[in-house]
């Protein structure tokens, strides 16, 4: 893992480390197999800390391998589409905490569903220099919600004509999710995947479990 950029930035230059960085992406599957996966979620305490927590999982199965955790302040207000800058020094200082790397990454937040094509998912998937997925209930690219009610229907995101994302319904009846390719993986594995890691529930298992320990973690701290 290489240092990409200096976190402490203005907002004028997070969105240009964004906008520079973007043409680093491979937006291909680049793996034949995955053995692991990690799941990465942030938990806030009074906005002023947040704790950030990775699960690595074994995959098909799904059991957890090992958890890696971090505490510290807040260094970035909330806006939206930059929140790699408020989430991303914590997620990767828990990562350099794990013995185990995954070989795939699922963020609760944007891969290439952005404004500027580079969500939390891609950003720390090129830091990572892993293939990384992002999925989030909430959408940064306007979309008009027409996927059917049935658990793996999906459709399309579209981000200036070209599709970036996929509406996809995880569980029948249940709101759907918002799921992109964030670095070193196609939109259609990152869909697999995702429904895939689901069990019976919105979300997919990594990042459900990461939020509750997350929770959990940050209820002691």
């Amino acid at each position: 893992m290489k240092e990409l950029h200096s976190w402490d930035v203005n907002v004028q230059r997070a969105i240009q480390i964004q906008e520079t960085l973007r043409d680093q992406l491979i937006l291909k599957k680049t793996f034949s197999q995955i053995n692991t996966i990690g799941g990465a979620d942030v938990s806030y305490s009074d906005g002023n800390y947040l704790l950030g927590m990775i699960l690595v999982f074994s995959y098909p199965d799904l059991k957890i391998l090992e958890s890696s955790s971090a505490y510290g302040k807040t260094p970035f207000p909330y806006i939206s589409g930059l929140l790699a800058f408020r989430e991303g020094p914590i997620l990767i200082e828990a990562f350099q905490k794990l013995r185990t790397k995954p070989d795939l990454m699922i963020f609760e937040g944007q891969g290439i569903a952005h404004p500027r094509g580079f969500g939390m998912a891609s950003h720390l998937g090129l830091w990572f220099d892993t293939p990384s997925i992002g999925c989030t209930k909430t959408p940064l690219v306007a979309t008009e919600i027409t996927v059917g009610t049935s658990k793996g229907q999906l459709q399309p995101i579209l981000r200036d004509g070209a599709e970036v994302g996929a509406v996809v319904r995880t569980k029948t009846n249940v709101k759907p999710v918002f799921v992109s390719p964030g670095h070193k993986v196609d939109l259609s594995t990152s869909v697999q995947m995702i429904l895939e890691t689901c069990r019976d529930v919105r979300l997919p298992e990594p990042l459900r479990k990461a939020d509750v320990v997350s929770r959990q973690l940050l209820h002691r701290a």
